[in-house]
């Protein structure tokens, strides 16, 4: 199988002759000026780390550049907020630069794009505690803005895929802690514009993944996730479902994950002869079908990239 036979096939669950490995970094902000020289740190990273697709970054793009956001103090003023349109540089930057990337990797790479859902662009601009005191203080009001950032990222998703030439995207679900809200909370707060951006990157896409994200170390309510759809759903070992067989069943499609992402854990501390003998493990208990080896989240600088090699390198002898 090539590369993307090999992913598709994953995708698909689908029997494969070794199974497919992908873990990430964040592109450094040096980078984030160029969008040249940001394409060509994800092909060599593509390169050196030997995956067999790549989680296209975000990164630059991350808080939502909506005026109102800035300086906000509260919830009502976020009644305020204008769609960003189709042509601003937010959508159209992250459009060119894709395209350019997806271009650098070659025909032979499944990329898939990061999408944070609308709840997280706000968070991503405002933190973590003005974001609680907002919805906290009036959930309409950010309800209303979630779903003017989802129709602005509707024409992202858009652009990425049919424009840029990515596969699908790679959609970050957060906030789902179980400390955060309550599930009906989540359900009425949160989830609406959630799935107003999912459900239309899968009219778009049979390549799109969702990223059940555990970045804050606290397990998940993965019950408010229980009707998100796509076809491979990447999620934490470390705080959800530490079993791969039981989170195959649980979510019912491919599931992408088994290695700690976080620094000082495994992959960090092993040497090659351990990391090749976990890589063997981790494949004997998700099979060849329906698994995707990969990290809980995003593993951090601090590990060589050789260290994703060596994973590479033993899957692809299994």
């Amino acid at each position: 199988m090539t590369k993307r036979e090999r992913v598709t096939a994953a995708f698909r669950g689908q029997e494969v002759d070794h199974v497919p490995v992908c873990m990430w970094k964040h592109v450094p902000s040096t980078y984030w000026g160029d969008d040249d020289r940001f394409a060509e740190y994800q092909a060599l990273s593509y390169a050196n780390t030997g995956v067999d697709f790549m989680k296209l970054s975000g990164d630059k793009y991350f808080p939502w550049p909506a005026p109102v956001l800035e300086g906000i103090q509260k919830a009502d003023e976020l009644y305020k907020i204008e769609p960003l349109g189709p042509n601003h540089p937010h959508i159209r930057g992250q459009i060119e630069r894709t395209k350019k990337v997806v271009a650098k990797l070659g025909p032979d790479c499944v990329s898939i794009y990061l999408v944070f859902v609308p709840l997280s662009c706000i968070r991503l601009k405002v933190g973590y505690p003005m974001m609680m005191q907002m919805i906290r203080e009036n959930p309409d009001a950010v309800k209303y803005a979630c779903n003017v950032i989802a129709e602005d990222q509707k024409a992202l998703v858009r652009g990425i895929i049919q424009e840029a030439g990515a596969d699908g995207i790679f959609y970050s679900v957060q906030n789902g802690e179980e400390n955060r809200f309550t599930y009906e909370e989540y359900r009425d707060w949160v989830t609406p514009s959630d799935k107003a951006v999912l459900d239309y990157a899968n009219t778009l896409s049979d390549m799109n993944v969702i990223h059940f994200c555990a970045w804050e170390e606290i397990p998940n309510r993965l019950s408010v996730w229980e009707d998100y759809k796509a076809p491979v759903i990447q999620w934490s070992r470390a705080f959800d479902i530490a079993d791969i067989q039981e989170a195959k069943k649980h979510f019912g499609c491919t599931v992408w994950g088994g290695f700690d992402n976080r620094p000082g854990t495994f992959l960090y501390t092993a040497s090659r002869e351990e990391i090749e003998a976990e890589t063997a493990n981790l494949i004997a208990q998700g099979g060849k079908k329906g698994f995707i080896l990969g990290s809980d989240c995003s593993i951090h600088d601090e590990l060589p990239e050789r260290k994703i090699r060596w994973v590479a390198d033993a899957a692809h002898r299994i």
